[in-house]
């Protein structure tokens, strides 16, 4: 189901799946660790803690081999003191160090992820913003803001939980094995023997529940898309009275997720039982033959005792692993979606572009000459087939057509968001090409037939045409758009919070908040794409007036839809399949026979 103008069935999925770790993908992500690096120095210090925690962490079984030697009156080894009293202070003097250190590791990871975060997601929010409308045209909102969202918390969680836990069980299983060597090496020997075993299951399995639980992320996105979609087009929803539809198609996507699920917990079921079995076999077998070595004086209690406890440690360790390794892929794979963002071309706009100062004034001439243009995602289907038309300065210029003729291309043309496969648009006798595209963007104007607000106030939607618009200006500009009385009705006049798209307020409303909003612009060229088309009589007589005041002294583009509101417009060119078919004012073009225009007109005044 299509909604919002984009075509779900060319639109690709989120992808969730996760990366397999190897030298090409860890390439990948270096670009996203250039951002610890002005963290860099806490960062390292987190590290020292994280070591140091970890190696105070191997210190309390070894203390309490000791404790129980002492107990059992048998001279303490490594220098240690000969009081159980003098060993248990050392344990808590230990436990103390380790609980500070830990809350350092703890507090700079989580500063250091943070910070770094923040910088990855202004950047990346930046350069989505900048990038060329092409780019939009074959994605759903939901998927870029997964990406903004999903994609850079699952990051955010590796750097702050699961690097940092990853070290600390490497460290804990290194230390771990290297001590249970030193303690027993029989015990060791036996203790590994059932490793290979564990680690063939684990392969087995693992690629089993991969693989499931990638089916159930895909599914679960579709599920998400379809939610996304239906609270998008929620008026629709409503109007067609298809709740039921929407919820039936929910609920079917849910099951399939469900049913996918159930299988992976037959697999995790089956490989936890197995894990468990051998977990305590070990432990069952470590005991059963330590005990038979204490029997025979090959090793103390104490030493059994320590043995077990780090037993524990490496079998923890070793069981965490799967898990973290699991996190450590999908953060690579978000990684790589997140970097695809990244190191797309944008626009030529700075992120400190936020003065609009022009570079290069722009009087109002706009020509098009042999202008030829498809989108970049519909190749096979020429928009704009031939166009040349010229609009002087503070001319009037409609473009009338069927549906699908170019009309609002041109005005997408005008704003550089997308360019011509051939042909030119030239600014004052200059191509466009030779401007900065901000210089553009910022002198020229638009007011659609679908105004966007912000969900702010409707000051702040004014001042979105001059960012340091005082409040005089935004009144004053409120007044010429004939948005000041209305304004002024509500309790809290400017000061009204408008809600998602402007939902509160009447199509009329919204038009001439956005006419108030390009008045403090003052543009040079000024595009109105069917700006009155959906208004009732009075809405459009308000917005016309309104209009006339904007349209005063700058060049105007008027698409039109309703031929009744361009009567006077000094010419208009009449679009058809991509090309200009007619050209003139209205009583020239209302006296060409079997003319396009006249036939509009006939339809329209008739109706």
């Amino acid at each position: 189901m299509a909604r919002n103008g984009l075509n779900s069935s060319s639109t690709p999925k989120i992808d969730f799946n996760k990366a397999k770790i190897n030298k090409e993908n860890l390439q990948k992500i270096k670009g996203l660790l250039k951002y610890l690096k002005p963290y860099q120095t806490k960062f390292i210090f987190g590290m020292v803690f994280l070591f140091l925690s970890s190696l105070t962490g191997l210190a309390f079984p070894a203390l309490i081999k000791v404790m129980v030697d002492v107990a059992q009156g048998k001279a303490p080894q490594y220098g240690m003191p000969n009081s159980i009293n003098a060993i248990g202070y050392l344990a808590f003097a230990i436990l103390f160090v380790q609980a500070f250190v830990s809350f350092f590791r703890i507090r700079l990871f989580v500063e250091v992820a943070e910070k770094s975060l923040a910088d990855i997601r202004r950047d990346t929010y930046f350069k989505m913003i900048t990038l060329p409308m092409n780019f939009f045209a074959n994605r759903r909102v939901g998927e870029l803001n997964s990406r903004i969202s999903a994609d850079l918390s699952q990051i955010q969680d590796t750097i702050t939980t699961t690097l940092a836990e990853m070290i600390r069980q490497i460290i804990l299983l290194i230390g771990g094995i290297t001590i249970l060597i030193i303690v027993s090496g029989k015990l060791t020997l036996f203790n590994l023997s059932i490793l290979p075993i564990i680690v063939v299951a684990g392969v087995f399995f693992g690629k089993a529940i991969r693989k499931i639980s990638r089916n159930a992320q895909d599914k679960l996105a579709e599920s998400n898309t379809v939610v996304e979609e239906t609270l998008q087009g929620i008026s629709n929803v409503k109007a067609f009275v298809n709740e039921s539809y929407e919820a039936n198609r929910y609920d079917k996507s849910l099951r399939e997720v469900v049913q996918i699920a159930l299988k992976g917990a037959n697999y995790r079921g089956a490989f936890a039982s197995f894990i468990i079995f051998c977990l305590f076999g070990a432990i069952m077998g470590v005991i059963w033959y330590g005990s038979y070595l204490v029997q025979q004086g090959g090793l103390s209690v104490g030493d059994l005792l320590a043995y077990m406890l780090y037993s524990v440690f490496v079998g923890a360790a070793m069981g965490s692993f799967p898990e973290l390794y699991a996190n450590v892929q999908k953060a690579i794979g978000a990684s790589e979606r997140v970097l695809e963002i990244l190191e797309e071309e944008n626009e030529d706009i700075s992120i400190h572009t936020t003065n609009h100062q022009i570079k290069k004034t722009i009087k109002g001439d706009l020509v098009f000459e042999d202008a030829h243009f498809y989108y970049p995602s519909r190749k096979d289907v020429q928009v704009l087939d031939g166009v040349s038309f010229q609009a002087k300065a503070g001319e009037k210029i409609a473009i009338v057509g069927p549906s699908g003729a170019g009309k609002s291309t041109i005005a997408s043309l005008i704003l550089q968001f997308y360019h011509l496969q051939n042909g030119k648009i030239l600014f004052d006798g200059v191509e466009a090409n030779q401007f900065d595209l901000t210089d553009i963007r910022n002198q020229v104007a638009i007011v659609p037939q679908d105004v966007i607000l912000f969900g702010g106030t409707i000051k702040e939607n004014i001042a979105y045409g001059k960012l340091n618009a005082t409040d005089e200006e935004i009144v004053l500009a409120a007044k010429r758009a004939n948005a000041h009385q209305f304004i002024t009705s509500f309790p809290e006049a400017y000061e009204t919070v408008v809600g998602e798209r402007g939902v509160k307020l009447s199509g009329g409303q919204r038009q001439r908040i956005a006419i108030a909003r390009a008045l403090l612009k003052d543009p040079a060229i000024l595009i109105l794409d069917e700006a009155t088309s959906s208004l009732d009589s009075e809405s459009e007589r308000l917005v016309q007036e309104a209009l006339e005041v904007l349209m005063k002294g700058r060049t105007s583009i008027i698409i039109a839809h309703r031929l009744s509101t361009i009567r006077e417009a000094d010419r208009i060119i009449v679009l058809d399949k991509g090309k200009i078919v007619e050209s003139g004012n209205h009583q020239e073009l209302l006296q060409v026979e079997d003319g396009l225009y006249k036939h509009l007109s006939a339809l329209q005044f008739e109706a």
